[in-house]
């Protein structure tokens, strides 16, 4: 059976444009870091300060291009707990309704009103990648997961469209819960029957 490669995201920041300048400077573009999975996304070198409402600050956060529509900060429940965060499981860009933030760049400051989430679970696939697995965009499916701490994942979204590459993205809470790294592999659960 085919695997799934897993690729775990670590706490990071999508901006605007025009919030970009504000925290670096007019006509400022991020610089390519790394690529990622997805193609044309990549890690970029220029990070932030994201502090919450209470005042602590999460310092040096990555910020992940090119820039968005919208700006948004990424956390796992960790960082929503030691950094009093308030920060809902949403899909990237449904940022309506929740937590604030402030972004701190070397040249300005923005105000979030919204933006801080939990970023669902979920596995991109391409269209033949969904053909192949029998899935279809917005499924929700579960993953198996081998080793030491293996167990089942539930309610991980499917994302299907044509640019896409295979990858379950968890955050680093899931992937510590199940001792997993960039790179391993899980396999696809679309049913599982429950003994009672």
């Amino acid at each position: 059976m085919k695997r799934i490669p897993v690729g775990i995201s670590g706490r990071h920041v999508h901006v605007t444009k025009e919030h970009l300048e504000i925290l670096f400077g007019e006509g400022y573009e991020l610089k390519v870091f790394k690529p990622l999975s997805q193609p044309g996304q990549y890690a970029a070198e220029e990070k932030v300060s994201v502090v919450s409402p209470q005042g602590l600050v999460l310092d040096g956060v990555r910020i992940l291009g090119p820039v968005r529509p919208a700006s948004q900060v990424e956390i796992s429940q960790s960082d929503a707990i030691r950094y009093k965060f308030v920060a809902p499981v949403r899909s990237s860009g449904d940022v309506k309704g929740s937590g604030a933030c402030k972004l701190v760049g070397p040249k300005g400051e923005v105000e979030l009103s919204e933006g801080v989430i939990i970023a669902d679970r979920h596995i991109h696939f391409s269209l033949e990648e969904a053909k192949e697995f029998g899935v279809k965009d917005k499924d929700i499916v579960s993953i198996k997961i081998d080793g030491i701490k293996a167990g089942i994942l539930d309610n991980i979204l499917c994302r299907v469209h044509e640019n896409f590459r295979l990858d379950c993205h968890l955050d680093t809470d899931d992937g510590d819960a199940f001792m997993l790294k960039n790179g391993d592999t899980v396999q696809l659960v679309k049913k599982y029957e429950i003994v009672e």
